[in-house]
């Protein structure tokens, strides 16, 4: 069927052995999740309560290095970037100006691109890779067993009147958002509270075109952000400490002008707005992305406030975590504990945005004479030294991050891989299709061919000289390397990472 098309789903039987997976939620996460599975040849069903709709109304505006890191890896970067504009520098609190043009990535600047149309995108990759999408079907609970999930669903439009069915699958992955009904089914909790309350959201045409790009700027109890959509649109979030109202407190457009201009001394002639509303941000995260055969991603496992742009990009880069060790497993090739992994490398990255992310709002939401001097001295710090900035634009842009390496371990393994140079191409390239690539010196000895294993394996060679063996994850992090390795050690890593030939 293709991406436009409600499907019903029909009842299975509760005991059947299954290799499905049902991923309930079609946001950016859930899109890339289940192109990912279905594309290494897993069957997925995508589960959204929406009708089949892609909203020109979602927060998401920007595009950090590593997450074009992985959707180059899925062959659509390129046909984002055109579509996008493309920021080299960020300047934060007036003072503090981060150049992204050192980041070591073949994309190293920011892209500033509505989350519709990553959507598109991401959808468009999904229907052609055979994902079956289940649209008006709502969560209405579940039930485990040792052998797979029963998804308790409504359809036809999920109202009262709505057919109750039952699901099948070996694993749910729950990136159904914030209020996610995977994650409530489950049990599990959502500590964290509302850091700030009473957010104005509008889009609107501009009388005057701003300077840059993106601007921002937070002066005493007002912040501002203005950002082009591309079609002569720009959203516009804005806050003001002394309104703090509910969300459904009617909002208009004055009160947005009134934000803006405190903000960045200029409302920009707006008008004509064409949607406005309200919200609060979160920070909450869950303490488990796992529960038996059911995960999170996304939104579902952690929220945190927009500051840094980093929202979308987490859930994404989860999805791109998560795919492979749930491909591997359900293809009888990953080891016993492979999805394990998954809480364990992406648990303590959302933890790391919350801090982050809140770090920087507290920053902007600064008042007292003393925090508004600590916010000087800071910026001034990261100014001028350079491993400081270095660190915290790593984490804000997400190519700063190393997952944890057993004992042991070459110095590369669980770090991110640039986009090297091989001798038939690029490493983004080559990771294409969800395989494995090992990277050997040119004439290493024969026998290293994928052979039977090229369904989740790809062999290259460096383009250069260099001598070191590196098995590239699908996701673009080491797997395993080595200065020097022979044929036998080789074969040893690949059995373990990719199952035998």
């Amino acid at each position: 069927m293709n991406g436009k098309t409600r499907s019903t789903a029909r009842s299975t039987a509760t005991s059947a052995v299954t290799r499905d997976v049902i991923v309930v939620g079609a946001g950016p996460t859930g899109l890339l999740l289940a192109g990912d599975l279905a594309t290494a040849g897993v069957p997925v069903t995508l589960v959204e309560k929406r009708a089949h709709k892609i909203s020109n109304l979602s927060r998401a505006f920007v595009l950090h290095a590593r997450t074009l890191e992985q959707l180059d890896a899925r062959g659509i970067a390129d046909e984002l970037e055109a579509k996008g504009q493309t920021l080299d520098r960020l300047r934060l609190f007036t003072r503090l100006t981060v150049d992204l043009t050192t980041l070591p990535s073949r994309f190293n600047h920011l892209l500033v691109l509505p989350q519709y149309e990553v959507e598109k995108a991401l959808e468009r990759r999904a229907v052609e890779a055979g994902v079956r999408f289940a649209y008006e079907t709502e969560v209405t609970g579940l039930v485990q067993d040792a052998d797979g999930v029963t998804l308790r669903v409504r359809g036809s439009g999920g109202g009262s009147g709505g057919d109750a069915q039952e699901l099948r699958a070996a694993y749910v992955v729950g990136t159904d958002g914030m209020r996610s009904a995977v994650r409530e089914a489950v049990g599990l909790p959502f500590p964290g509270h509302s850091v700030i309350r009473s957010v104005v959201l509008a889009d609107v045409r501009l009388a005057e075109e701003p300077a840059t790009l993106l601007t921002v700027n937070a002066v005493g109890d007002a912040f501002a952000f203005l950002a082009p959509f591309g079609d002569g649109y720009y959203r516009v979030i804005g806050w003001h400490r002394g309104r703090d109202v509910a969300d459904d407190e009617p909002l208009d457009l004055d009160e947005v002008k009134e934000i803006t201009r405190l903000a960045l001394g200029r409302d920009f002639g707006m008008h004509d707005a064409r949607w406005m509303s309200r919200f609060h941000s979160d920070e909450r995260q869950a303490p488990a992305y796992r529960v038996g055969r059911v995960l999170l991603a996304g939104d579902a496992a952690h929220v945190h406030t927009p500051a840094g742009g980093q929202g979308m990009n987490t859930g994404l880069q989860d999805a791109a975590n998560l795919s492979w060790k749930l491909a591997a497993t359900l293809n009888g090739y990953g080891h016993a504990d492979l999805l394990d992994t998954y809480q364990a490398e992406r648990h303590p990255v959302g933890k790391s945005v919350l801090r982050s992310s809140g770090g920087i709002v507290r920053l902007a939401m600064a008042k007292r004479p003393w925090t508004l001097a600590a916010r000087a001295l800071l910026t001034a710090f990261l100014d001028h030294a350079r491993p400081a900035r270095t660190r915290m634009v790593g984490q804000v842009t997400g190519i700063g991050y190393a997952y944890p390496a057993p004992r042991g371990s070459h110095s590369l393994v669980g770090k991110r891989v640039p986009d090297v140079a091989l001798r038939n191409g690029r490493l983004y390239e080559a990771l294409r299709g969800g395989r494995f690539v090992l990277v050997t010196p040119a004439g290493t000895s024969v026998g290293l061919d994928a052979g039977a294993r090229k369904d989740r394996l790809t062999v290259a060679s460096w383009a250069s000289d260099r001598r070191t063996v590196l098995l590239v994850r699908p996701d673009g992090y080491a797997a395993w390397a080595a200065d020097s390795a022979n044929t036998e050690e080789i074969e040893a890593a690949l059995t373990e990472a990719v199952g035998r030939g």
